[in-house]
């Protein structure tokens, strides 16, 4: 299903972006950050996307949008390269929350009509 790779294809972007901008790309601190940890928890949902759980993708649904405000503050408080990574952390939210809710509405449909 389509919106089970974008789920679970924005979610690992949401990982790696995470780790590149902490890390690499505009960290708070030269040499990293402990900003990093931010990305633990969007490693949690991982293996119940992978496994096509229903219940992970309502509650990731949920809570893209503590990682959506995150990135709504800081595209307009940070400046470049910061503020780029955060408007695409920001697409990357939105593109999982989508694909979530697509994903569930989906399979309940299915399920309905079986």
């Amino acid at each position: 299903m389509l919106t089970r790779a974008m789920a679970v294809g924005s979610l690992l972007g949401l990982i790696v972006l995470g780790l590149l901008w902490e890390l690499v790309l505009a960290p708070v601190r030269p040499g990293g950050s402990w900003l990093v940890v931010k990305v633990l928890p969007l490693c949690l949902p991982l293996g119940g996307l992978l496994r096509n759980r229903m219940y992970t993708y309502r509650w990731v649904s949920l809570g893209v949008w503590i990682y959506f405000t995150e990135g709504a503050v800081r595209a307009f408080s940070d400046r470049a390269p910061s503020s780029s990574l955060a408007l695409l952390e920001v697409l990357l939210c939105l593109v999982l929350f989508a694909a979530c809710v697509l994903h569930v509405r989906l399979r309940q449909k299915k399920a309905a009509t079986s």
